[in-house]
């Protein structure tokens, strides 16, 4: 078994972190709307890719470029912009979802290695199909909500590499269909490369504990010294048939990392962390401690155990293994 270690990084400096820990592949993106996490003081100039692109190819790691939201009608420069920075960094793919901008980069640069962002959610071999045979895709990056079982199934049907989300962030929507964000603040990853802008972002302690806040809706309350979550619509409490619970999903991060055997088994080709928006010392140290447990299971031994050991990384303090294990309340 050999797979592939994708890690994040918003900054040069965390690019350098991720690669420096062990990283197979680092994925960034440009400062602009052309990527999911469009946030302030993240992500990369022409000139900091380049030189990204020349530091981690020095050291054996390959760099995947974002570029991975819708574009707008009657605006499509910023992506043709981006597909031609990525190719002369010497990136070694994009990750792309938007059909046009697959389009272009399959006519325009096909000598640029195409991926498919799990913002495009395909999730059937026939999706996927249709993006190996239109644009010559070589790997599609999963939705996270598909079990171990239906990704094996996936597998069995498809010639594409296929990359797994294992660790950070969890969206419990199908990525790509999903208009919460947008719904309260107006934007949303899909067209403006960032969920629940930190603009909108606001905690407010009171007598009861702390509120977090969207655009001026309460999107949680937490008791007073308890962990609060960044507040995303999809992780609110909200009151449903006179219950207050969280009706999408938990404050939890995702911790795939007992499944990462079971992953490769199911074919999977690449393990994913999420992370644009965490800085240098985050990223070394889930990619070190990711690197270590890939090795362990490749090398016959134990897995390491990284539960334990990123329990302080996770979102208020826990964990989950998500759709991979379906189980549901």
């Amino acid at each position: 078994m050999s797979i592939e270690l994708v890690c994040p990084a918003g900054t040069p400096s965390a690019l350098r972190a991720a690669v420096d820990a062990g990283a197979h592949s680092v994925y960034c993106g440009f400062r602009d709307e052309t990527n999911a996490r469009n946030f302030p003081g993240l992500n990369f100039s022409p000139e900091e890719l380049t030189e990204g692109v020349r530091y981690a190819h020095a050291r054996g790691a390959k760099v995947l470029v974002a570029i991975n939201t819708f574009a707008k009608a009657g605006a499509f420069d910023p992506w043709k912009k981006a597909l031609e920075n990525a190719e002369k960094s010497g990136a070694d793919a994009v990750i792309l979802a938007d059909l046009a901008v697959l389009d272009h980069a399959a006519r325009n640069h096909p000598a640029l290695r195409l991926h498919l962002s799990v913002q495009a959610a395909a999730a059937t071999p026939e999706a996927i199909e249709f993006y190996q045979q239109t644009f010559g895709v070589k790997r599609i990056v999963l939705p996270r909500v598909l079990s171990v079982e239906e990704i094996a199934t996936l597998n069995a049907a498809v010639s594409v590499e296929t990359e797994a989300f294992v660790f950070g962030g969890l969206c419990p929507m199908t990525e790509g269909r999903c208009s919460l964000s947008s719904y309260v603040t107006g934007r949303s990853p899909n067209l403006s490369g960032v969920c629940s802008p930190p603009e909108h972002v606001a905690y407010e302690e009171g007598p009861g504990g702390t509120a977090t806040k969207l655009a001026g809706y309460t999107i949680d309350r937490v008791a007073k010294g308890a962990p609060a979550g960044y507040p995303t619509l999809c992780k609110g409490s909200f009151v449903a048939e006179g219950k207050t619970s969280h009706l999408f999903e938990d404050p939890v991060s995702l911790n795939a990392s007992t499944l990462i055997a079971a992953l490769a088994r199911a074919g999977v080709t690449a393990l994913k962390i999420e992370g644009r928006q965490r800085g240098k010392g985050y990223v070394a140290e889930v990619v070190r401690t990711f690197r270590a447990a890939v090795e362990a299971i490749e090398a016959g031994r134990d897995e390491v155990e990284v539960e334990r050991m990123l329990a302080g990384l996770v979102e208020g303090g826990r964990q989950t293994s998500g759709a991979y294990k379906k189980t549901w309340r």
